[in-house]
């Protein structure tokens, strides 16, 4: 099998990222974006998802998290786009429930090649931690699945804390993702039109 990685760098003057990974290999898993709860969220992602992943990023944290929290979801769509080729002989769907303590969260995702986003998730608080607002959430994985060409439904069906909220649909995403991108049993592009695009 071909190495499915990738590295993107992107600078804005509102965010500077490098980003590399390996959707094969979860070795090496170093997160740093200057947004302590996003690094939190992301180390979930790739230790749930099985995936290695490596970010350096900067921003204007000044004003607020949101630049550098949607800038990485941007960056980490386009490698993941990028390091799953033309997904020939992948499952193609990942459907996954993960809970954390009172918190449920249910993600369906399909590595169509048509990036979407449908997002129902009520916090029960609007801001996580001192300076992260739950909104954000939402803004990552629209972010990420504009960029990476996925279809992605993601239900928080139940929570009373907004951290366990958010971690829980992290979760369930990632193992909905390491699902979708696993090699099938069988040989060929899981479509009826021949391509994922």
């Amino acid at each position: 099998m071909t190495a499915r990685t990738a590295s993107i760098t992107r600078q804005t003057r509102e965010t500077d990222i490098s980003l590399t990974i390996d959707l094969d290999d979860a070795t090496t898993v170093d997160i740093s974006t200057g947004v302590p709860f996003l690094d939190h969220m992301l180390h979930a992602l790739a230790r749930h998802g099985w995936i290695g992943l490596v970010v350096e990023a900067t921003g204007d944290h000044h004003i607020d998290p949101h630049h550098t929290v949607e800038d990485v979801g941007i960056v980490l769509g386009q490698a993941f786009r990028e390091a799953l080729g033309d997904r020939h002989g992948i499952e193609r769907y990942g459907t996954a429930h993960a809970p954390l303590d009172e918190a449920l969260a249910r993600v369906v995702v399909d590595c169509s090649g048509r990036p979407f986003l449908d997002y129902h998730a009520a916090f029960p608080e609007t801001l996580i931690g001192r300076d992260f607002a739950a909104s954000l959430v939402e803004e990552f994985w629209r972010s990420f699945a504009v960029h990476s060409g996925l279809t992605i439904h993601i239900d928080l069906l139940r929570a009373r804390n907004s951290h366990h909220a958010a971690e829980a649909i992290f979760k369930a995403a990632a193992v909905a993702i390491r699902t979708a991108i696993r090699s099938a049993d069988r040989a060929g592009m899981p479509s009826t039109k021949g391509v994922l695009e």
